[in-house]
């Protein structure tokens, strides 16, 4: 199984940088809701080192999935390890792919080369399957819909159990927190989970209450959650 923490495989790791996308692009993709309703941003990642891309990348061969089973298998793997990577240094949930098409992700200018929508969505659906891990969901399973997926560098439930260690270590068991103070806090800025999007922290959570240890209260915009 894939380690969350670094979804890639020994042959990205020897890799080079590419420019990554100006400030203004990087803080469009970061924008998400809260818990409480609003709009915020997470730090914007291009205060961070670059993003690393692996040096296929720099091939135009790996813009266009081949037919050859063992080659496109190959292809997905390293395009499922640079999608969750991209992700994770922009902190994005979701990938719209018609706007993805846009984007350093997808879009190599130096080699003029561009992943086309069709195979997009091929990397996608191989991410979603049990053999790539399922590291992706599409919003809408429907084919002429597939525009929009979340991309799992973490599942939900890796980030509920990301919290939960977090409230363990913090000696916080039994006690009911908000989930404005897990994700927008300032005891938890500088954790992974700060800035969570909404939608994974309840799926998080969720997880974590399927699995009794934990139970949420309170209504929609004012849920709290006691860990155990």
């Amino acid at each position: 199984m894939a380690n969350p923490a670094d979804p890639t495989s020994a042959e990205e790791t020897t890799a080079i940088a590419i420019a990554t996308p100006s400030t203004s692009e990087v803080q469009a993709h970061t924008q998400q809701t809260t818990p409480t309703g609003t709009t915020t941003s997470t730090p914007p990642a291009a205060t961070s080192p670059a993003i690393i891309f692996p040096k296929s990348y720099s091939f135009p061969p790996f813009f266009t999935l081949q037919p050859t089973a063992q080659t496109r298998h190959a292809q997905l793997v390293k395009w499922s390890a640079l999608t969750q990577r991209y992700c994770r240094h922009h902190r994005q949930w979701k990938l719209r792919l018609p706007d993805a098409l846009a984007t350093p992700l997808f879009h190599n200018k130096e080699l003029n080369k561009r992943l086309s929508l069709r195979d997009a969505r091929a990397v996608i659906d191989f991410m979603a399957s049990k053999q790539g891990d399922e590291r992706a969901e599409w919003v809408a399973s429907t084919d002429e819909q597939k525009l929009e997926a979340w991309i799992w560098w973490r599942r939900p439930e890796e980030w509920g159990n990301l919290i939960a260690d977090w409230v363990e270590g913090t000696g916080q068991k039994g006690v009911v927190l908000t989930l404005y103070e897990l994700v927008e806090g300032q005891e938890t800025e500088g954790q992974e989970f700060w800035g969570l999007d909404a939608e994974v922290l309840r799926r998080g959570l969720a997880a974590l209450v399927k699995k009794g240890r934990a139970q949420v209260f309170g209504a929609e915009d004012q849920m709290g959650v006691k860990f155990f």
